[in-house]
């Protein structure tokens, strides 16, 4: 049987929930002589819900991804707080479209891939601990960031950057160099609210074309500034590509 727990969350899952249920013990005990039975009942309570809590934070939720070669799929589940074009040239080279999502306590933390794609390079930076909900903590904020090159066309780069927030201070990525995903796999989560950002190369649809970049291709964004997403299951951008 699948437990629905990831195991990104190691040792955390099971060292945090141990020591909430320790201290709801001693706090059972150490207080009877001190408050009324209803009083203890209460705290107690409040410490089963933070428990609960804990071990909702690193659920990992079943999810069929859709197979569209076109679309590139939340890498992780929350809002989305901004979306604009930027220049892009430690990677992309280029005017890129900047998509990024605030992941809250609340929100599943996996992060997934957008898209088929083979992992070129990963680049981790130190940095602050600013509050992830705005989006200029991308730029001085710790982040680990993903170099990916799509294995479909058209075989453009993106960027997946994860980015530590003011409560999170851990990025966990298992995946190296060289490593393909398929779209909506995990690679990673980011523990205890925190951000993530999808980086997309734009194109003029009018530019004459290759094999790497088809002519007519564009890049469409298919959500909003304060939509809700689900990593792998949410599309993001579209390729419209020639005939569709």
């Amino acid at each position: 049987m699948r437990i629905p727990l990831t195991k990104y969350g190691w040792p955390q899952v099971v060292i945090f929930p141990a020591g909430v249920f320790v201290v709801m013990v001693v706090f059972l005990l150490g207080t009877q002589n001190q408050l009324s039975l209803g009083s203890r009942l209460i705290g107690a309570g409040l410490l089963a819900v933070i428990l609960i809590w804990v071990l909702c934070f690193f659920r990992d939720p079943q999810r069929r991804c859709p197979s569209d070669k076109n679309l590139l799929l939340a890498p992780a589940d929350g809002q989305i707080t901004n979306i604009e074009t930027i220049q892009e040239d430690n990677f992309i080279n280029g005017a890129a479209l900047r998509i990024g999502i605030f992941m809250s306590i609340f929100d599943t933390h996996i992060n997934r891939a957008p898209c088929n794609v083979k992992v070129e390079k990963i680049t981790y930076k130190k940095g602050k601990y600013k509050n992830a909900m705005n989006p200029q903590s991308g730029r001085v904020n710790e982040s680990n960031d993903l170099h990916l090159v799509r294995t479909d066309r058209p075989r453009d780069r993106l960027i997946v950057r994860q980015i530590s927030g003011a409560i999170a201070r851990r990025i966990v990525c298992d995946k190296v160099r060289g490593r393909e995903l398929t779209g909506g796999q995990k690679f990673g989560m980011i523990k205890f609210g925190s951000r993530t950002e999808l980086y997309v190369l734009l194109r003029d649809p009018a530019t004459p074309g290759s094999e790497r970049y088809p002519p007519a291709a564009g890049v469409k964004c298919l959500v909003q500034i304060g939509d809700k997403v689900k990593a792998g299951l949410t599309p993001l951008v579209k390729y419209e590509m020639p005939g569709t």
